[in-house]
């Protein structure tokens, strides 16, 4: 009754799903998740490089007396600043612009180099962005190092959401200048006018994510600073900063609503920003949840929250355990995409953690079930899929597998109770479970799935793989083998033959 092949075959139906998805650029870290994704039912992904293209451009300038509109799209730096009208700007706008395109290249970390006709970045793609806009303005960030050597810095977390650093220039000045995202900026500005968060709002709503850049003067003998001492800051000017959305994305998200799988977009950009990016990919992102919504939710709170949210804005790592904790609370199988150290709780917390390969730590790969070499959302789609696949192929095998050991136990539990010869022997069990039902179910293996597949919602996570349905099929397919084969036996013992 025991079958014996069963073990064989599920393990490698498993393996062939994680050949599929590694040639789908999905490597699959631990075996049974390639079973666990086709029970997905809460898909949460970054935006950054997974549902959007990551080739950040800056687009707008914006000055405290006016904004400026950059051309070129990419890390090249190939374009013009201009106004609305398409005009080319002035000098006095030109002087403004060069501060605040100056100040975003000093206080940044990135680099972009030439590589053949290609730029390649080395960094962070937002603040490589702002690399490409001061090429584009005739400034070489190596020159500007050298011109405003860096003393100091504090280095950009999730938890303060900017970076900010010390310099001293030729001629005895002390400068801190600053960047980051314009709520943490303007709350150093004590002397903010009140028009930057309507302007910044008004950027974002067309899918830009706007950094705020600041500066002020210190005393010329200052060789530190930190968190606690920040000068007041002066804001000179915005930039909003656009990477539009994969052309792949929104069929994939589409599919995968379609499939009853939810997505939620977790991202640290602005609301508006999010939200804009969010409608564009099919999302419901009437109302963003903020981060700082998040924090000042309790957990019951955030529980009806998470259903009725598609996007969430300004989020940190915290906010996406707590996320998914909230998620799991109404039943659902979630999958979570991380590419930080600090992801790491998040994708071990997830029922499927799945890390990106491309941009991501070592740390979040460690933490993940998945890995993807591509980090696009689509990729996570077709891995959906295929797991879905896996399962189906694991159900038709036991629905092979099992009635065979069931008639064979049904068989010779009959003839005991009859009184008669066996009709099998033992051996010809062993082959039976061993050899012939192994082979044959293989073939069901690579069964290329059927075409409704994504068209089912997921499965409960918590539904039995024999199911009643299922058990109440193996059990009439079993005892019609016991009935066939027992039929036959005594057919032949009537027509004389041996046992």
């Amino acid at each position: 009754a025991i079958p014996e092949g069963l073990p064989a075959v599920v393990t490698i139906i498993l393996a062939i799903g994680t050949r599929v998805m590694a040639a789908n650029n999905a490597i699959i870290r631990r075996l049974p998740a390639v079973e666990a994704l086709g029970s997905v039912s809460v898909i949460c992904t970054d935006k950054t490089g997974t549902l959007t293209r990551n080739e950040m451009t800056a687009v707008r300038v914006l000055l405290p007396d006016g904004e400026v509109l950059v051309t070129g799209t990419g890390y090249g730096p190939e374009g013009d600043f201009t106004d609305h009208d398409g005009v080319p700007v002035g000098p006095a706008t030109l002087a403004a612009l060069r501060d605040v395109v100056v100040t975003a290249a000093v206080c940044n970390d990135a680099r972009v180099d030439r590589d053949g006709d290609e730029w390649r970045v080395v960094g962070d793609p937002t603040e490589a962005a702002l690399i490409t806009l001061a090429l584009k303005a005739g400034e070489a960030p190596a020159a500007l190092a050298r011109e405003l050597p860096r003393t100091d810095v504090v280095p950009f977390e999730s938890e303060h959401r900017f970076m900010a650093t010390l310099h001293h220039d030729d001629d005895g000045a002390a400068w801190v200048l600053c960047k980051g995202a314009p709520e943490a900026v303007l709350a150093l500005c004590r002397h903010d006018d009140g028009a930057w968060p309507e302007r910044v709002h008004e950027a974002a709503a067309q899918g830009e994510r706007v950094l705020a850049v600041a500066r002020a003067r210190v005393p010329t003998d200052r060789r530190s600073i930190s968190l606690e001492d920040l000068p007041d800051l002066e804001v000179i000017g915005m930039v909003g900063i656009m990477d539009p959305p994969r052309e792949e994305a929104a069929e994939a998200v589409a599919e995968c609503r379609r499939a009853g799988v939810r997505v939620v977009m977790v991202t640290g950009d602005h609301g508006v920003t999010a939200a804009a990016i969010g409608r564009s990919l099919g999302l419901d992102a009437r109302d963003a949840l903020t981060g700082a919504r998040v924090e000042a939710m309790d957990d019951e709170e955030l529980r009806q929250a998470s259903v009725d949210h598609d996007v969430v804005a300004r989020a940190s790592p915290e906010h996406k355990i707590r996320l998914v904790g909230a998620l799991q609370s109404h039943g659902a199988y979630v999958a979570m995409t991380g590419d930080g150290v600090n992801d790491a709780p998040a994708l071990k917390a997830a029922d499927v953690g799945v890390a990106m390969g491309g941009r991501g730590t070592d740390a979040a790969r460690d933490a993940s079930d998945v890995v993807l070499t591509d980090d696009n959302f689509t990729t996570i789609a077709r891995a959906v899929h295929q797991g879905r696949i896996v399962y189906d192929n694991i159900k038709k095998s036991l629905l092979f597998i099992l009635p065979t050991s069931g008639g064979q136990a049904a068989l010779i539990l009959v003839a005991l109770v009859l009184g008669i010869a066996v009709p099998v022997s033992v051996s010809q069990v062993l082959w039976i479970n061993m050899v012939t039902a192994v082979t044959l179910a293989l073939a069901l293996a690579w069964e290329p799935g059927e075409r409704d597949v994504m068209d089912q919602p997921p499965r409960p996570a918590s539904e039995r793989l024999l199911t009643a349905p299922l058990l109440a099929r193996v059990v009439v397919v079993s005892l019609l083998l016991a009935a066939a084969a027992l039929g036959a036996y005594e057919w032949e013992l009537g027509r004389g033959g041996s046992v």
